[in-house]
C-alpha cells in the first residue's frame, strides 16, 4: 500500500513540475507584444510555474528516495543512476535559466525579443530534460 501512495505521490509531483511549462509556451507569444502594463502579468505566470516546478520537485526527490529504499533498488542501476545525473542538471539548469531573464524584463535597457526567445529556449530545454527522465523512469533502459 505505502509503495502505491507514494508512487502516485511521485507521479503527480512530476505532472507538477513539467505541466505548468506547457501552458507557457503560448503565453510567451503574448508575452512578447505585451504593453508595459499588461507585462507583469505575464512574468507573474512565469514566476509562478518555476515557484511550482520547485517545490514540486523537492516532493519529487523525497518521494523518488522513499521508493528506491521501499524497493530495495541499487543506486547504482544504470536507469537511475542516469536519471540522477539529470535531475541534478536539470535543478542547477531550473535555478540559473528562468528567474535571472526574468528579473532582466525589469531593466528598460533590454530588448524584450531576446528575453522572450531566451525563455521559450529554456523551457524547451527543461522539458526535454524532464521528458528523458520520464522515459527513464518508464523504461528502465539497461544503459551498460
Amino acid at each position: 500500500m505505502a509503495y502505491r501512495v507514494l508512487l502516485y505521490i511521485h507521479i503527480l509531483s512530476v505532472i507538477l513540475s513539467v505541466g505548468p511549462f506547457f501552458i507557457l509556451l503560448p503565453l510567451l507569444k503574448k508575452l512578447r507584444t505585451a504593453g508595459p502594463g499588461n507585462e507583469e502579468a505575464y512574468l507573474d505566470s512565469f514566476k509562478a510555474a518555476v515557484r511550482l516546478a520547485k517545490h514540486a520537485g523537492h516532493v519529487l526527490v523525497v518521494s523518488g528516495v522513499l521508493l528506491v529504499l521501499i524497493t530495495n533498488r541499487s543506486w547504482t542501476t544504470p536507469w537511475l543512476l542516469t536519471t540522477i545525473i539529470i535531475l541534478i542538471c536539470s535543478l542547477y539548469f531550473l535555478a540559473r535559466a528562468f528567474s535571472p531573464t526574468i528579473r532582466r524584463f525589469k531593466d528598460l535597457e533590454e530588448q524584450r525579443n531576446p528575453l522572450v526567445t531566451k525563455l521559450k529556449k529554456a523551457i524547451w530545454i527543461y522539458m526535454a530534460l524532464m521528458m528523458a527522465m520520464l522515459w527513464l523512469m518508464v523504461a528502465k533502459p539497461v544503459i551498460w
